[in-house]
C-alpha cells in the first residue's frame, strides 16, 4: 500500500498558503485529509455506515472537533493529565462544521456518518476553527460517501476598516467584526459571529467577500479529488415509500390540517390537535402492512408542512394569527428576585427567560483553555433549557450542544457592551428558560441586558435580539420573511436567523439557510425587517429600565481599587501570602493584587462597608511611608520600664520613651499605658544608625501653664556612650550607675 501523499495548495490572496493532503494518514477511513496553514495542521476523517439501522427515520450525523494539547507542546492541566470530554470551545467548533455539512446529504440518507477533525499541530497565530470546515468537506470529497456538493468555511474579520480572510490571532484581537461563513459554490449555508455594532450592509459585504474565498477552496477540493482518483459515490438503501398511501392521507387530512392551522391556538393546543388528528387518520386507514405503518407519520407531517407554508405564502397568515411582521406581546420586569445581584424576566409570547446576574471577584474568573492559549474570562453566560419549558418529561443531564451554542450566541452579543478591563467584577449571567416557543436565545439576550442593568453593571446601551424566518416557493418565486418566528415556523422554514444588537448596530448573528439561490437582495430585506423588529423590542426594554443602576444592590459586593508602587506588592502579600490572608481573615474581605506595569492594582471586595474600610486602612498602612511630623493612631504592643513600643503603622513600630509620654515626670508607666491601648502619637524622627523610629505623645498634648523647659548646660547636657558602657546612645538621661542605666 503506497504512502505517497497527494497534495493541493492554494493561496488565500495575500501570500499565505493552505495545503490539503490525502493518502498518507488514516487510510482505513472512508476519507481522510490533513489541512495545513503555517504550523497549524488539522486531521479530518470521515466514516459512514453501509446501511441504516432498522427503523431509522432521521440522519444520524456525528461531528466532533478536538484539540490535542500535544499539538502545542503542552500537557493538559486536568487531574488525569489527558484530554477529556469536549470543551465548550470544541463543541462550538463542532457545531459550526455540523451546520454546514448537514445540508450536503440526501434527504433519504439515514446511514450513520461520523466526522472527526483533530488539531494535531498548533500555530500560535493561525485560528484552527476557520480551517475545520474545509478539512471536513475535503475528507468527504475524497470518499465515496454520497454527498451532493462540497462546502468550505472561512473567517472574515474587519481590521482598521479592511476585511481580511482568515486573519491571524493578533489581527483578530483588533477586529470590530468577526464572522465565520459556510457555503457551497453557489449558496450561503451558515453565518455566525459578532461585531461592535456593525451596519446591516457591512454584514452583507462581509458575507459576499467570504463567499468568493470559499469558491477558491471548493475548487481546490475538486482538484484534490481528481488527483486522488474520484471515487463513484456509493449506493445506499432507499427508505420505503408508498405514493398511494400518501395520496390517501392527503385526501383524509388536508382540509382538517388547514382548519387547525387557521384556528390561532396556542402551541400546546395546536400540538394536541394535530396529534389527535394523526391518530384518527391512522385509525381510518385501517390495518396497514408493517413497512407502511411508519409512513403515516412521515406523510402526515409532510402534508402539514406544505399546508402551513402555503397558508403563510398565499394568505400572509401565520399559525398564531399574526401578520408577517408582527411581534408577539412583550412583558418584562427587573429586580424580581430579592437575593440576587440582578434579575429580570423577559417574556415574548410563549417564550420566557428568567435571568440572574451575579457579581464576583477576580477569583471567580473562568479559565478558558485550548491547545494554543490559556486565558481567563471575567464575563460568563450560562443558558439552561429544562424540559418543562416545552411541556416535556426528560432526564436532566449536563448542558447539550444546543444549550452551549445558544448561550454562546447570547454571550457574544452582550459582550460587546460590557465594560472594559478596568471593571473589577467577574460577571456571571444565567438564563433559565421557563417557556419556549421560538428563539429562547434572543430572549436570553434581552433578559440578560435587563438583568445586567438591574445589577448596576455599567452597560452604555441595551442589547436586544429577534429571530427571523424565511419561507420560499421556487415554483413561482414567492417568499415571505417572518418576524419573531415560532418553533413550528423554525422547523418548516427555509432560513432562520437571529440578530442581536443595539439601536446603532449588530452585535451578534446566527444564520442557517436551507434553500438554494437566496439572493443578497432578499437577505438585505430580511436584515432590515430584523432591524425594525429589534428597535421595537429595544424601545420596550428602555421603558422597563432606561439605564444601569448607579451602584450595585446593597447585598452585592462593593469594591475599592487601590494603586500601590510595585515594590510594596510583596509587603502586602507577605511571606507565603501570610499578610494578605490575615487581612482577609480579620476583615472578611476578598483581595486580589495584579501587577500592571510599574504599579500594583489592589481590588478589595466586601458587601460590608465597615469591613471594606478596615481592609483599605490596613493596606494603606502597609504601603505608607512614615513621615516625620505626621500624627498616627497607634497601638501599644509592649510596655517596658523605659517606655512603650507602639505600632503606628501596620508592621511599623517605634519607641515612645517614658519622657515623651507626658509633660509630667513619670517614674514608670504603670497605670498610664498598657498593652492594647490605642493612642495618638507623633513621629519625631528616626535613629540615623539603627533606623528605629522615635515617637512622642507629649508633643500632641497642650503644654501646661508655667512649664519651663529644663536648661541644658555643661552638667546636664546629654553625652554619648562611654567606652564599654551598655547605655543606649539615644537615651536622653544619664544615670550615675550602670544599674540605673539598664533599668531605663
Amino acid at each position: 500500500m503506497s504512502l505517497q501523499p497527494i497534495t493541493v495548495e492554494f493561496d488565500l490572496g495575500d501570500g499565505r498558503k493552505v495545503e490539503i493532503e490525502t493518502g498518507r494518514l488514516a487510510r482505513q477511513a472512508d476519507g481522510a485529509v490533513t489541512v495545513r496553514m503555517g504550523d497549524c495542521i488539522l486531521l479530518a476523517t470521515v466514516v459512514a455506515g453501509k446501511e441504516p439501522k432498522e427503523g431509522q427515520d432521521f440522519f444520524p450525523l456525528i461531528v466532533d472537533y478536538r484539540e490535542s494539547f500535544a499539538a502545542a507542546g503542552r500537557i493538559p492541566g486536568s487531574f488525569f493529565k489527558r484530554e477529556g470530554k469536549l470543551s465548550d470551545y470544541e463543541v462550538l467548533i463542532s457545531r459550526l462544521i455540523d451546520r454546514a455539512l448537514r445540508p450536503l446529504f440526501p434527504d433519504d440518507y439515514f446511514c450513520d456518518v461520523q466526522v472527526l477533525v483533530t488539531l494535531v499541530s498548533s500555530d500560535a497565530e493561525v485560528m484552527p476553527d476557520a480551517l475545520a470546515g474545509l478539512a471536513a468537506s475535503a475528507a468527504l470529497a475524497v470518499s465515496d460517501i454520497p454527498i451532493q456538493e462540497l462546502i468550505s468555511e472561512v473567517r472574515v474579520a474587519r481590521v482598521d476598516g479592511q476585511f481580511i480572510i482568515n486573519p491571524s490571532r493578533s489581527q483578530l484581537a483588533a477586529a470590530d467584526m468577526d464572522f465565520i461563513v459556510g457555503a457551497t459554490e453557489k449558496n450561503i449555508l451558515m453565518v455566525e459571529g459578532e461585531s461592535k455594532e456593525c451596519l446591516e450592509e457591512d454584514l452583507v459585504q462581509a458575507i459576499q467577500l467570504a463567499h468568493e474565498a470559499i469558491k477558491i477552496q471548493i475548487a481546490a477540493q475538486q482538484q484534490l479529488r481528481e488527483k486522488a482518483g474520484a471515487k463513484p459515490k456509493r449506493d445506499y438503501p432507499k427508505p420505503h415509500r408508498n405514493e398511494a398511501l400518501k395520496e390517501k392521507i392527503a385526501e383524509l387530512a388536508k382540509d382538517r390540517i388547514s382548519a387547525i392551522a387557521h384556528t390561532n391556538t396556542t402551541k400546546q393546543q395546536r400540538t394536541e390537535a394535530f396529534k389527535q388528528l394523526q391518530e384518527e387518520i391512522t385509525q381510518a386507514l385501517g390495518e396497514l402492512p408493517a413497512e407502511d405503518q411508519p409512513l403515516v407519520g412521515y406523510y402526515f407531517h409532510e402534508l402539514q408542512r406544505e399546508i402551513v407554508r402555503n397558508m403563510i405564502l398565499d394568505e400572509g397568515r401565520r399559525l398564531d394569527g399574526r401578520g408577517l411582521k408582527d411581534i408577539r406581546p412583550l412583558d418584562m420586569q427587573v429586580d424580581v428576585l430579592p437575593s440576587t445581584h440582578g434579575s429580570a424576566i423577559f417574556t415574548r409570547g410563549e417564550t420566557q427567560s428568567l435571568t440572574t446576574v451575579t457579581l464576583g471577584t477576580p477569583e471567580d474568573e473562568l479559565l478558558i483553555e485550548t491547545a494554543a492559549i490559556s486565558d481567563y474570562s471575567k464575563f460568563i453566560l450560562h443558558y439552561n433549557f429544562p424540559p418543562f419549558s416545552t411541556g416535556e418529561v426528560k432526564m436532566m443531564r449536563a448542558p447539550g450542544r444546543r444549550e452551549i451554542g445558544h448561550g454562546n450566541l447570547a454571550l457574544r452579543s452582550l459582550k460587546q457592551m460590557m465594560p472594559n478591563g478596568d471593571y473589577p467584577y467577574t460577571v456571571r449571567v444565567v438564563s433559565d428558560i421557563l417557556e419556549s416557543n421560538g428563539s429562547s436565545s434572543m430572549a436570553t439576550v434581552c433578559a440578560g441586558s435587563l438583568a445586567l442593568m438591574d445589577a448596576g453593571v455599567p452597560l452604555p446601551k441595551h442589547v436586544g435580539g429577534i429571530a427571523m424566518g424565511l419561507i420560499s416557493r421556487p415554483e413561482d418565486g414567492k417568499y415571505a420573511i417572518l418576524t419573531d418566528i415560532l418553533g413550528d415556523e423554525d422547523h418548516l422554514g427555509d432560513m432562520d436567523f437571529k440578530v442581536a444588537g443595539t439601536r446603532e448596530g449588530i452585535c451578534g448573528v446566527q444564520m442557517d439557510i436551507k434553500v438554494d439561490g437566496l439572493s443578497m437582495d432578499v437577505m438585505r430585506e430580511a436584515l432590515e425587517q430584523a432591524r425594525q423588529a429589534r428597535l421595537f423590542i429595544l424601545d420596550a426594554m428602555y421603558q422597563c429600565i432606561p439605564q444601569h443602576r448607579e451602584e450595585p444592590k446593597p447585598h452585592a459586593p462593593r469594591v475599592v481599587k487601590m494603586f500601590i508602587d510595585r515594590e510594596f506588592i510583596g509587603a502586602v502579600i507577605g511571606p507565603g501570602g501570610k499578610i494578605i490572608q490575615e487581612i482577609q481573615r480579620e476583615t472578611g474581605t476578598t483581595i486580589s493584587i495584579e501587577e500592571v506595569g510599574a504599579t500594583g492594582e489592589v481590588s478589595i471586595f466586601s458587601s460590608d462597608k465597615h469591613s471594606l474600610e478596615k481592609a483599605v486602612q490596613w493596606i494603606k498602612g502597609i504601603v505608607a511611608v512614615p513621615t516625620v511630623g505626621e500624627t498616627y493612631e497607634g497601638e501599644v504592643k509592649a510596655v517596658m520600664p523605659y517606655g512603650a513600643f507602639v505600632e503606628f503603622l501596620p508592621g511599623r513600630q517605634g519607641l515612645l520613651h517614658i519622657s515623651e509620654v507626658s509633660w509630667k515626670h513619670l517614674d514608670s508607666l504603670e497605670g498610664v499605658l498598657k498593652e492594647g491601648d490605642k493612642i495618638k502619637v507623633k513621629l519625631t524622627g528616626a535613629d540615623p544608625k539603627t533606623g528605629k523610629f522615635k515617637l512622642s505623645r507629649k508633643a500632641l498634648l497642650p503644654r501646661p501653664e508655667g512649664y519651663h523647659q529644663p536648661q541644658v548646660n555643661a552638667y546636664n547636657r546629654p553625652r554619648g556612650p562611654r567606652p564599654h558602657s551598655r547605655q543606649s546612645p539615644s537615651h536622653p538621661r544619664h544615670g550615675r550607675s550602670n544599674t540605673a542605666e539598664q533599668g531605663e
